[in-house]
């Protein structure tokens, strides 16, 4: 079982940057998928970022794609959301998740039914 906890939200201008950790308990983290998703007041969840277990592949959701940059340090237990040019339709909870389906592809791991565990979440938000 892994247990996630996000940290590094806050209010941010328009144009600034965030830096989102995710820290996992658990030895079997390395074998993790992970992803990052968001979800604004009233929408869906939606996919930001997601890893491979071996942090070697990664994909992006188009809106954040150039922007975001997602990392994993597997000594550490940790996953990072690097958030560059925020924009205020960033505005969110954001949520790491990790997807015991590590055999697959990152470009599968877009959707929540795919992870099986999820943090509290980080409330993000940026001011226009």
């Amino acid at each position: 079982q892994v247990q996630l906890v996000e940290s590094g939200g806050g209010l941010v201008q328009a144009g600034g940057s965030l830096r989102l950790s995710c820290a996992a308990s658990g030895r079997t983290f390395g074998r993790y998928g992970m992803g990052w998703f968001r979800q604004a007041p009233g929408k869906e969840r939606e996919f930001a970022a997601a890893i491979s277990w071996s942090g070697g592949s990664t994909y992006y959701a188009d809106s954040v794609k150039g922007r975001f940059t997602i990392s994993r340090d597997n000594a550490k237990n940790t996953v990072v959301l690097q958030m560059n040019s925020l924009k205020p339709e960033d505005t969110a909870v954001y949520y790491c998740a990790a997807s015991g389906k590590s055999h697959i592809s990152v470009v599968v791991l877009t959707t929540p039914d795919e992870y099986d565990y999820w943090g509290q979440g980080t409330q993000v938000t940026v001011s226009s």
